[in-house]
């Protein structure tokens, strides 16, 4: 059962869909593990959305900073998103790059430590255009390194492009 599943892919291309429809195939009662911070209302709302495409076979799980402290033991996980997960992370270490990406892999070691499927959802945000802000330049830099390290110790890896879903490995 243990297994790690990556995808990734831009905003709205479908990553979540893809990963939702791949968790139900894999399990009647699925985790969707979300690593969101409501910042505002206008969040809320991408939140609620997020909510209301998912019905009651799910069980949902939230945590910031530190999801493999929660028992996830024998579930199908959908982590939905190492984006969010990852801002979380590198605010509380003060943009602290090499500090976060370190935290960061601690955490995906400690999760594949688990007997679990995880369905892990990654956004490619070095794809477009280049951040204009030496902050953003950092957090490119860090979700770059952290999706290459997630999608190296995946067994599957896919990307998603317009809603078509392309296997990497």
């Amino acid at each position: 059962m243990k297994k790690l599943i990556y995808i990734t892919g831009g905003a709205r291309s479908g990553k979540s869909s893809f990963a939702q429809e791949m968790a139900l195939g894999f399990s009647d009662n699925p985790v969707y593990l979300a690593t969101a911070k409501k910042w505002d209302g206008d969040f809320q709302k991408r939140i609620d959305r997020h909510v209301a495409d998912r019905d009651e076979r799910w069980t949902n799980m939230e945590e910031e900073r530190y999801p493999s402290r929660l028992d996830l033991e024998g579930r199908v996980v959908m982590l939905d998103c190492v984006t969010l997960w990852l801002t979380n992370i590198f605010l509380d270490l003060n943009h602290e790059v090499e500090e976060s990406l370190e935290a960061f892999k601690k955490e995906i070691d400690a999760l594949c430590e688990k007997e679990a499927t995880l369905i892990i959802v990654s956004n490619e945000i070095g794809m477009g255009v280049h951040a204009e802000t030496p902050i953003g330049r950092k957090f490119t830099d860090l979700q770059g390194w952290a999706n290459q390290y997630v999608a190296r110790k995946a067994d599957e890896a896919y990307l998603m492009v317009s809603g078509l879903s392309q296997k990497l490995k």
